[in-house]
């Protein structure tokens, strides 16, 4: 951390120590909800669902190469390949809304066409596979899956909608080719990738198996009694692998990767939660925000609670992963199912600094046409979504 950053970190601390009316008891509260939240974090969602998905994140930055997936995007790629190599990128690369533009902007200037890079700027944060883990084990798989199918689509129909609509431009456009290094060979197979991708997976998803409600038959509770005899056997398989499948600079890497990760996340992520916790509260537990002006604006399924939501998120910079405890704590005060998608759906791929970067790199009009049709499809998911759940 540069020293005038630690220096702006530490007047802040100040200033909320001198200045804060703590004697209040709205402000005592919501002090207390902050850690009440943090805590609640650290204890359901930190060492079973978020330590193991950033090393599922650092084994596919590590992994999988980038320009294997990038030169999908060339000028003489199958357009049915681009568009779907571009809507997944997210899972592949995983990027964040920072990342994506200089790796946007290469593949645009280097002859990409204007769908699939644009299908690719939106992809790769919006499918980050951290956000998409996180989502649903705190938010419930269902918004967790409607985001992630919401976000493949999204990055299709944009992609579409900008080639149709800048057909002309595209067309005038000197076609490169995308310059990318080639793949350096691993001595692996694609299976064997695969596999301990899979096993990564598996581990996840049995460390961070929630109990059961209470009384629920079937295989579910023997699956939660049994889950960490399942994950402790995954460990020693992926052990295995990385022993006998791994050179030991590659899981050097691969390590240094994913506390790479951690280290940019995690302290965005506790001030996130902190913040969160201090304006919403948890659900069901009142902060400084009243839960009424929250009902108002964003309650319900209206047109307007949607759309107030979409735009909202797209001017909003959201750190990474940061959205998921602000919409807990927005979801708990009121907020609509509904807008609560369509915030999730603009807001990570967009934001006001974000906008100003991307209008550099194609323009002002292109990004203005860009960005309407991201909120307007993120209203009419959030909308239908919201129907859907009731």
């Amino acid at each position: 951390m540069k020293e005038r950053w630690k220096l702006l970190l530490i007047i802040l601390i100040f200033g909320a120590a001198y200045y804060v009316p703590w004697a209040n008891p709205v402000i005592r509260r919501s002090g207390l909800e902050a850690f009440m939240m943090l805590q609640e974090y650290a204890r359901q969602h930190v060492l079973t669902c978020l330590i193991p998905a950033f090393f599922i994140a650092g084994a596919i930055a590590v992994f999988v190469s980038q320009a294997s997936v990038l030169k999908y995007f060339g000028a003489t790629a199958k357009k049915i390949l681009s568009y779907s190599v571009a809507s997944v990128s997210g899972t592949v690369l995983a990027v964040c809304s920072c990342t994506v533009l200089p790796l946007f902007a290469g593949i645009y200037s280097r002859g990409a066409g204007i769908g699939p890079a644009t299908a690719f700027l939106y992809s790769g944060p919006a499918i980050n596979v951290l956000a998409i883990v996180l989502t649903a084990r705190i938010l419930g798989w269902e918004l967790g899956l409607a985001r992630a199918i919401g976000a493949i689509f999204f990055a299709i129909i944009t992609g579409l909608l900008m080639a149709f609509i800048f057909r002309k431009d595209d067309a005038a456009r000197a076609k490169g080719e995308l310059f990318l290094p080639e793949d350096e060979g691993t001595g692996r197979t694609l299976a064997q990738d695969a596999l301990f991708m899979l096993t990564l997976v598996l581990i996840l998803v049995f460390a961070a198996f929630a109990k059961p409600a209470e009384g629920s038959n079937g295989i579910w509770p023997a699956i939660f009694a049994a889950k960490w005899y399942v994950t402790a056997g995954l460990l020693i398989v992926a052990g295995f692998m990385l022993k006998s499948w791994f050179i030991k600079e590659e899981r050097v890497t691969w390590v240094q990767s994913a506390w790479g990760f951690m280290k940019q996340i995690f302290p965005l992520l506790g001030a996130g939660v902190l913040v969160a916790g201090f304006m919403l509260g948890r659900p069901g537990h009142a902060a400084l925000i009243p839960d009424q002006y929250i009902e108002s604006l964003v309650g319900g399924n209206s047109l307007w609670a949607n759309l107030f939501a979409s735009v909202s998120g797209a001017l909003m910079y959201f750190a990474t992963l940061t959205e998921v405890p602000i919409l807990q704590g927005l979801l708990g005060a009121g907020m609509g199912k509904g807008p609560a998608l369509s915030l999730m759906l603009a807001g990570p791929a967009l934001s006001l600094p974000n906008m100003l970067v991307i209008g550099s790199v194609m323009g002002a009009k292109k990004t203005a046409v860009f960005c309407t049709i991201i909120v307007i499809l993120s209203t009419i998911a959030g909308m239908i979504y919201g129907v859907i759940a009731g």
